[in-house]
């Protein structure tokens, strides 16, 4: 599936890039409940090609790496680990590229919503409450935003969806620092060591959402917890918090990176979905060859990562 395929050809030439603060080996396993083998055969078959030293394992060998997994009824049936990954430490990443975009004289405007959005001449002008800002080139970043950014300009939307993800911690009466994240392959749970003693959980839920500060629905809140007892031995009995957050897709749920057919200076970059920070470096030189018009990245060019697959115009012709 060229979902899967594009996500991993990015994140592979992204890997070697994410010497990024924060970001610390950590190992993956990926586990099949009851039904999900075929889920699990595909995943490992399409794994070996960026790694070939991600290992298959027995339930019992999947225990030794995460021992509250139940086996037999509702259980795992199998799983797929690969010590070779990585977790990354999003606050950590957006700090010190902060840092380095104020050392190398670049601005951020705070508390500054787009208000309007017009094209005059050659230049695109963005209002905002304090300021305007006129550029030949703007470039629409607004996450879960970006279809309502683009309409303020007179651009026909993308279809670009944001779509809900709860996210529970609880406490857990053993030392689980050592636990790889640990994810099923189709509908299920992931969990991940968060801190000394606590546990991170999603029921990997995608609640439809119109742009906002995303808040937790119970049923989500309970729907992780749930899951979580299903399928291994802990108990979820009190939550230290719980949050949600809007990952943003394609129609095709593939990122967008290029700039509009219609509408000259207008570039998007869009839909990252929920693999936004392991492809960034591979995206962020997609993004400055196609901006400003320079030779296409040899580390994309080594993957088989072309500008058509990443562009606008695709969505554009799905529509029409």
């Amino acid at each position: 599936d060229m979902d899967a395929w594009l996500v991993r050809a990015l994140t592979a030439a992204s890997m070697p890039l994410l010497a990024e603060p924060g970001a610390t080996p950590h190992p993956a396993l990926f586990i099949a409940l009851e039904g999900q083998e075929a889920a699990l055969d595909r995943l490992e078959a399409n794994y070996r090609e960026w790694e070939p030293r991600v290992e298959r394992l027995a339930p019992a060998e999947a225990r030794a790496f995460t021992p509250v997994l139940r086996e037999g009824d509702g259980g795992i049936v199998g799983a797929l680990l690969d010590l070779q990954a990585r977790k990354l430490d999003a606050h950590a990443m957006l700090e010190a590229h902060r840092k380095a975009l104020l050392a190398a004289g670049g601005s951020i405007a705070a508390k500054a919503p787009v208000t309007a959005l017009r094209h005059e001449g050659e230049r695109w002008i963005v209002d905002t409450p304090g300021a305007s800002y006129a550029a030949g080139v703007v470039v629409n970043a607004a996450g879960a935003w970006a279809d309502t950014v683009a309409q303020m300009g007179g651009i026909a939307a993308l279809g670009i969806t944001p779509l809900r993800r709860t996210v529970i911690t609880f406490d857990v009466p053993v030392d689980v620092t050592g636990w790889p994240f640990t994810k099923t392959v189709g509908p299920g749970f992931y969990i991940e060591p968060e801190g000394s003693g606590r546990l991170l959980a999603s029921p990997m839920d995608e609640g439809e959402s119109a742009p906002c500060d995303a808040q937790p629905e119970e049923e989500d809140v309970a729907l992780a917890a749930w899951r979580v007892e299903e399928a291994t031995t802990l108990t979820v009995s009190r939550l230290a918090s719980k949050w949600a957050g809007l990952r943003s897709f394609a129609p095709d749920r593939l990122p967008v990176a290029g700039f509009d057919p219609s509408a000259p200076g207008f570039f998007w970059l869009a839909g990252q979905g929920g693999f936004g920070l392991q492809t960034s470096p591979a995206m962020a030189l997609a993004v400055e060859a196609l901006v400003a018009g320079s030779a296409w990245p040899e580390e994309l060019h080594a993957v088989g990562v072309t500008p058509q697959m990443l562009a606008a115009e695709r969505l554009r012709a799905r529509a029409g």
